[in-house]
Formats: C-alpha cells, structure tokens, sequence
C-alpha cells in the first residue's frame, strides 16, 4: 500500500471518529495508541522502510483502535452477538482489539527482529516475539488500570471490563493467541517481502 493512500485512509477515519463521540475523554485516551502507531510506522518507514504487510496490519489496528474510541468498546455497533458463546451479554468488540493486540505487534517485532539480525535461531526468535507479545499486552493492562485511576468517572468506559471479572486476564490470553497465529499464518508470506524490501534497498 502506498504511504499515501496509508495516510489518507487513517485520517478519514480519524476525523469521522472525532465528531460527536460517546465521549470526549474516552475517545482520547482509545484513539492515542492509534496515533502513536501512525507516527511510529511514519518515522520507521522514512528510515527504514516497512514491509507492506506490516503497513497494512498497522492500518487495520488503527482503525480498531479508533472505531472503539468512537464508540466506546462496549457500545460498537454489530458486536452485540460477536462471541457470545464464549463470553455472553457483554459486546465483546474490545476482544477482538486485543486480539490484534498480539497479532500485529508479532509482525511488527518478528520484522525489527529478523532485519536487525538479532537472532540466529528461528526457535528463539520465535519465543522473542511470543514473549513480546504477552508482555506488551500485561503492561499495557497496567497502563489501562493507571489511566482508568487518573480518569475517575470515565474509568469504566475506558476499561470496558463490562462486569466480567477475569476481563483482564482473557485480554492477555487473546493477545497470545493471537501472537502465535501471527505466526504460524504470515511468517512465510512475511519472509518473502522482507526479502524483497531488503532487495530493493539494495538496487
């Protein structure tokens, strides 16, 4: 995907976020990773250059990100019945947010991993960015907790644990899951435009 395009879909999207959201401070503290992501991908791609793969991936999560903020996670429309079997009476779209939790940070740190010739072992690289994964995902419960006391009355909202008491820990296990699909799905296709990056950066 051109950068171009990239930029111009992310803010559409933003923008359409912006107005009128359930609410201001909610929307603020949801849509901020998604900004850090963009400027992230932004300063990364001018020196590096990112896979496609990677870019596209980094757009999908932005736009999780920003349709939850918009909504709140526990009101996003469409989501009423979505795993209902598993975790019932509950809109369970932040799962599938955090599910891309683990599934895109895997990509985004298999390719800093594998470009940077960090590891020589595919088994430990592989162990590198699973335990990456459900790291990002515990500390980024902690910083959920934190904002969630400094926010005070939008603190429910925020966390969207919508009454389920292992919410926290079933994040965490999606986040996981979704690190070692990551995997097991795109490594090849993965290794492929890595190797076409790497090729074009040296023509």
């Amino acid at each position: 995907m051109k950068f171009g395009i990239w930029v111009v879909i992310f803010v559409g999207v933003f923008i359409w976020s912006a107005v009128n959201p359930y609410d201001y401070l909610t929307w603020g503290l949801e849509v901020l990773p998604a900004v850090i992501l963009a400027v992230g991908l932004w300063y990364f791609h001018q020196r590096y250059q990112v896979t496609p793969m990677l870019s596209v991936l980094i757009l999908l999560h932005c736009i999780i990100l920003i349709i939850g903020g918009h909504y709140t996670y526990a009101l996003v429309p469409g989501f009423e019945h979505f795993l209902s079997q598993v975790w019932p009476e509950r809109n369970n779209y932040d799962k599938l947010g955090h599910f891309a939790q683990g599934f895109v940070p895997a990509i985004i740190c298999r390719e800093m991993v594998i470009r940077l010739d960090v590891f020589n072992s595919v088994a430990w690289q592989r162990f590198f960015v699973i335990s990456f994964c459900l790291g990002f995902s515990a500390f980024y419960e902690l910083i959920e907790w934190w904002v969630a006391l400094l926010s005070g009355e939008g603190a429910e909202s925020f966390l969207g644990t919508q009454g389920y008491v292992w919410d926290t820990q079933s994040d965490m296990f999606l986040a996981l899951i979704g690190s070692i699909m990551a995997l097991v799905i795109l490594s090849i296709w993965h290794d492929k435009q890595i190797k076409q990056v790497n090729q074009n950066k040296q023509i």
